[in-house]
């Protein structure tokens, strides 16, 4: 079965760090961009960021930029999003997707096209 698996969410304190993994299996990443997505109770799913299928292309949107960092290991098949200074507004459920490209809209993440995605891990960021 092809699935990607969204690992590493929980309960973080504002200011708190905490790293999100992306594993596949059925089928190898390296091939594959990944992007990341977020969606908070009432909200529309918002792009986060995106990484290239070697790693040396990364985006980000401009509500994380400089907190974020997406990296990936290729030989274990995963991705990962570290995100530090977190505050309540990155509360919600992350997931990833993976498509051959990051796809953009008039400059903006979209979350359509991507062929795979994740379940979903909940972040919640609350003291």
């Amino acid at each position: 079965q092809l699935q990607l698996v969204e690992s590493g969410g929980g309960l973080v304190q504002p200011g708190g760090s905490l790293t999100l993994s992306c594993s596949a299996s059925g089928f190898t990443l390296d091939s594959y961009a990944v992007g990341w997505f977020r969606q908070a109770p009432g909200k529309e799913r918002e792009g986060v960021g995106c990484i290239g299928s070697s790693g040396d292309y990364t985006d980000y949107a401009d509500s994380v930029k400089g907190r974020f960092t997406l990296s990936r290991d290729n030989a274990k098949n995963t991705v990962f999003l570290h995100m530090s200074s977190l505050n309540s507004e990155d509360t919600g459920v992350y997931y990833c997707a993976a498509d051959p490209i990051c796809h953009y809209f008039r400059g903006s993440f979209i979350y359509k096209n991507y062929d795979y995605w994740g379940q979903g891990t909940q972040v919640t960021v609350s003291s």
